[in-house]
């Protein structure tokens, strides 16, 4: 007698199986933080270009008001520490992932801390330029 196999039983027996032995997500390894780490680089210089521009634009627009141009470096200024800010961030959420599992709250709770204090600084040094 020929047996054959039900495609929709295998497909069942595959979830109930994957339900008993839930897969965790996988260990960020040093690849992923290095790649985190490059990310957040290239998110800075993309940055720093952008502000480039945006004040080389304001100056021609703004001519002889210092003011505009001021704030126009302010709000710059703001935008690269806002992309520190968040590459940091995430490369901080990156290396908690690679502890033990007891740590890692912790970890991601001063992770949050230090980026919402980052961001704080970065308003306060824009309202402070202007």
């Amino acid at each position: 007698m020929h047996s054959r196999s039900n495609p929709s039983a295998l497909l069942i027996t595959t979830l109930l199986l994957a339900a008993c032995h839930p897969n965790k997500a996988p260990q960020p390894t040093s690849e992923d933080i290095a790649s985190a780490e490059h990310d957040a680089q290239r998110e800075v210089a993309q940055a720093r270009i952008e502000a480039s521009r945006d004040v080389k634009s304001a100056a021609k627009i703004a001519g002889a008001n210092p003011r505009e141009l001021a704030h126009a470096k302010a709000i710059a200024s703001y935008d690269i520490a806002m992309a520190k800010a968040d590459g940091e961030h995430k490369v901080a959420m990156e290396k908690c992932l690679t502890l033990q599992e007891s740590m890692v709250q912790d970890c991601k709770t001063r992770a949050d801390a230090d980026y919402e204090n980052a961001k704080a600084s970065a308003k306060a040094s824009r309202v402070a330029r202007q």
